[in-house]
């Protein structure tokens, strides 16, 4: 088994969790290889060297018997998706950052996954993403987990024009709107009132960003439709954010938006189910009096 190690420089690495990872490498007689920004914070919180051979600066080729091991927040796992060898390659995700739905090993059962990649014994989900393509250069790269948005640049409202399967929606005036999956339901949707909805429902979110007309609510679409966005930015520019990487959208653009044939491999450690991370997330039935 190969372990691919990621992680992103800028997070408040825990120093123990780190010593647990690489004597659990050793102790399983693991392949492994860590990005040179992770390998250089190991190397500066533990004290020990990380030899070339298990450095990278680019993501390794697929050897077919591949883990990536995403160690950080949601955000780290998302830039995971984005690095992957391939797209057999499944990810799993270690929390050291806030909320996590993702990434739902919290760090205290580090031992056990490891157990479990060793044994064969992770549990996966495939989830679906969204493909983008239109008026915009996504570098090549027009694949988002979570969710596509466009957002307004400054302070002149937008508005966006949303049609599924060629027919008309509506016109959403505002700071822009969010087309969200399954997946991305518990993130950017949320904070804007969107519904939490179980990631194996196969579906799309619309939830607009503080829209004009109060009488505008999220949007639940059949995840075989075809979403057409059309953007009136008044003559200037506006953004299109595709999970946590932003392009400029000029104005009168659209973009078409439809599931992707690829799907994302993520292994859920320990049989956590999407309620069990929810109810801790959320604390829900906790009783704070």
């Amino acid at each position: 088994m190969n372990i691919i190690l990621f992680s992103r420089k800028e997070l408040r690495h825990r120093p123990e969790q780190l010593r647990t990872i690489l004597s659990l490498i050793s102790k399983f007689g693991f392949e492994y290889s860590i990005n040179e920004d992770f390998a250089n914070v190991i190397e500066h919180l533990l004290g020990v060297s990380i030899a070339a051979e298990h450095r990278y600066r680019v993501m390794p080729l697929p050897t077919g018997n591949d883990v990536l091991v995403a160690y950080g927040g949601d955000g780290t796992l998302l830039d995971a998706v984005e690095l992957r060898p391939d797209a057999k390659t499944p990810i799993v995700g270690i929390n050291c950052g806030r909320l996590g739905y993702l990434t739902a090993d919290n760090g205290e059962g580090i031992e056990e996954l490891f157990e479990r990649i060793r044994s064969g014994d992770l549990c996966f989900e495939r989830r679906e993403m969204l493909s983008v393509r239109g008026d915009v250069d996504c570098g090549g790269n027009a694949l988002a987990l979570n969710e596509v948005t466009i957002h307004r640049h400054g302070a002149t409202m937008i508005s966006v024009e949303a049609l599924i399967n060629s027919k008309r929606i509506a016109t959403y005036h505002g700071d822009g709107l969010i087309i969200s999956t399954p997946t991305g339901s518990t993130a950017y949707s949320l904070s804007a009132g969107g519904p939490i909805v179980d990631p194996m429902c196969r579906c799309l979110i619309l939830s607009p960003l503080a829209p004009h007309n109060l009488t505008m609510r999220p949007v639940v679409v059949p995840d075989s439709s075809l979403i057409t966005l059309r953007l009136n930015a008044r003559g200037g520019d506006a953004f299109l954010s595709l999970d946590n990487r932003t392009y400029t959208l000029h104005d009168g653009a659209e973009i078409e938006l439809r599931i992707a044939e690829e799907q994302l491999i993520l292994a859920t450690p320990h049989n956590n189910t999407f309620y069990d991370t929810l109810r801790e997330k959320m604390m829900w039935g906790v009783d704070s009096r």
